[in-house]
């Protein structure tokens, strides 16, 4: 079993700052990716960013240059730092991991999500 417990959502205002993170618990043999995902109201849910095993990074073209995505030395712990926020930002944002088990079995885990509103 592997859990996801996020932190760090709110309400802020345009142009502020906020700063998600993510632990990984539980059956963690090899975490392949770690990251983030949003889904606004209405919509799907969508990349943001992610940090792979080997320590490269992939964000969405909305993400670039505002976010940064960085993890702890153990790499179990995601964060978002999430600057010049704008009212489009205002989702649900959901932690992802893609962990593979001792069995070589590859699954995706989900945290429960947490709102991030942003009032223009």
């Amino acid at each position: 079993q592997v859990q996801l417990v996020e932190s760090g959502g709110g309400l802020v205002q345009a142009g502020g700052s906020l700063r998600l993170s993510c632990a990984a618990s539980g059956s963690l043999f090899v975490i392949k990716r770690m990251g983030w995902y949003r889904q606004a109201a209405g919509k799907q849910r969508e990349l943001v960013a992610v940090v792979n095993r080997g320590g490269s990074t992939n964000y969405a073209d909305s993400a670039k240059g505002r976010f940064t995505i960085s993890r702890d030395n153990a790499k179990t712990t995601v964060y978002l730092q999430m600057n010049s926020l704008k009212a489009e930002d205002t989702a649900v944002y959901y932690c992802n991991a893609d962990i593979l088990s001792r069995q070589s079995v590859r699954d995706a885990y989900w945290g429960q999500g947490t709102q991030v509103t942003v009032s223009s």
